[in-house]
């Protein structure tokens, strides 16, 4: 009886070419709580010129109640019940994604390996992704991590802690400088 292929033989796991000057992070998990304020802080900054039209309404009613020409004051609680309500929407939108199964990989811990040509995020050696330079809209330094925004209210954390040393942090800038993220 003929071997088989499985009995002789052992099989290999072809893996991407890994860059050996490449930044290695440590594990990270993104907290989920981190990712509602990330979200939230996003949005406001995005929306920040919605906050004029609860502003305009109530100026516009003070004008009208100033002035005599009509006495309304449901106005004021009905604009403040309306801005909360907005800004709720949005904090349960945010909490809803961190709770649902499909959304679970955006919280397991990955180790980053980020190299000029791509970033890859690894769950383990043969499991994880490819993010490439191209797919990242923007990227700012905080104070105490990287963030690098994918599209809206998608970003990559890098916390300064799960960097080895102060050289991949370095290393780190400098590739966000040569793709002109930061200057």
């Amino acid at each position: 009886m003929a071997k088989g292929y499985a009995q002789g033989q052992q099989r290999r796991m072809v893996q991407m070419p890994v860059n050996p000057l490449a930044i290695k992070t440590k594990k990270y998990a993104l907290d989920k709580n981190k990712f509602i304020t990330l979200n939230m802080s996003q949005m406001v900054k995005n929306q920040w010129y919605w906050g004029f039209v609860p502003l305009g309404l109530i100026a516009v009613n003070a004008v009208l109640n100033i002035t005599g020409i009509y006495h309304n004051y449901w106005i004021y609680v009905l604009t403040l019940i309306g801005a909360i309500g907005y800004v709720a929407f949005w904090a349960i939108q945010f909490t809803g994604v961190t709770q649902l199964d499909q959304y679970k990989q955006l919280f397991e811990k990955y180790r980053y390996e980020i190299d000029s040509r791509q970033i890859l995020m690894k769950i383990t050696d043969e499991q994880g992704g490819v993010i490439k330079w191209d797919m990242i809209k923007t990227a700012r330094k905080e104070k105490e991590a990287y963030v690098l925004d994918l599209g809206q209210y998608q970003f990559i954390y890098l916390p300064f802690n799960i960097f080895s040393s102060d050289n991949d942090k370095k290393l780190m800038d400098k590739i966000l400088r040569d793709k002109g993220f930061i200057s």
